[in-house]
């Protein structure tokens, strides 16, 4: 016979645990000896490790109480149903566990391989975060309306990066984020952004497909307008580059009449 200090030892619960089992009604109370001592026979271990089992599977006191009056085959039935309990929870907790590690993939969560690709070479040339981001998050706006052609987009815009000319266009663009919107630098960037191609809107391609303005230089402006993060240098950037593409207005405002 053991008293109350051996058994919380053996079975690794404390004094407390067993007595608040005792006033839940889950564990009979054994009777003082002569000595003044309250002694634990067999059963009453083999009851305290079906009650801490249990509990430490997560299941109420409430029904640990109900399950230690149940006859020996309603016991072993309920067992079973707890037993695929925690089996449907590991289910979804492996579930939830690999959502949760797919966080770690980046950019690569919501985004096609094409587009990360386009994302880290922006990285590598030097382009600030914030124009990254702003690149990043346009891209999903447009994962979201038009994912059958985003990839080919993606490729299209990663080759005008192979001209070292285009390249520098891009950072220098970069760079006026920062400037005055009257600058009379941004001029000169905009005769350039159109000797690239200029500003290019979403047209029809020459294979009838739609091709939004992801693959010129001013159309991180447009992204920056559509994430909510515009810019005042490159919506001027913008302004300049269809007044002076075009021979028949002045480059300061639209021609008369």
């Amino acid at each position: 016979m053991l008293t109350i200090g051996q058994v919380a030892t053996a079975l690794g619960v404390t004094v407390r645990a067993i007595r608040h089992y005792h006033q839940r009604g889950l564990l009979p109370e054994p009777e003082r000896d002569a000595s003044g001592y309250r002694r634990y026979g067999a059963e009453a271990v083999v009851a305290l490790v079906r009650i801490r089992t249990l509990s430490e599977a997560g299941v109420p006191l409430a029904r640990i109480e109900e399950l230690m009056g149940a006859s020996p085959e309603r016991f072993t039935e309920a067992v079973a149903d707890i037993d695929k309990e925690l089996r449907d929870r590991i289910r979804e907790l492996r579930l939830r566990r690999s959502r949760i590690a797919e966080l770690s993939a980046g950019d690569a969560l919501f985004l096609p391989e094409e587009v990360v690709l386009l994302l880290e070479r922006l990285r590598r040339m030097g382009l600030s975060p914030e124009s990254v981001r702003t690149e990043r998050d346009t891209w999903i706006l447009l994962v979201a309306s038009h994912p059958e052609q985003v990839a080919g987009w993606a490729l299209r815009k990663q080759a005008l990066f192979d001209d070292p000319g285009f390249r520098r266009l891009y950072l220098t663009a970069d760079a006026a984020a920062g400037w005055d919107r009257d600058d009379p630098r941004l001029e000169a960037l905009a005769d350039e952004v159109n000797a690239f191609g200029g500003l290019r809107t979403p047209d029809a391609d020459d294979d009838g497909t739609v091709l939004p303005a992801v693959d010129a230089l001013v159309t991180v402006t447009l992204m920056a307008a559509q994430t909510g993060r515009p810019v005042p240098a490159w919506e001027r950037l913008v302004e300049l580059c269809r007044l002076r593409a075009r021979p028949d207005r002045p480059a300061d405002g639209p021609a008369d009449g």
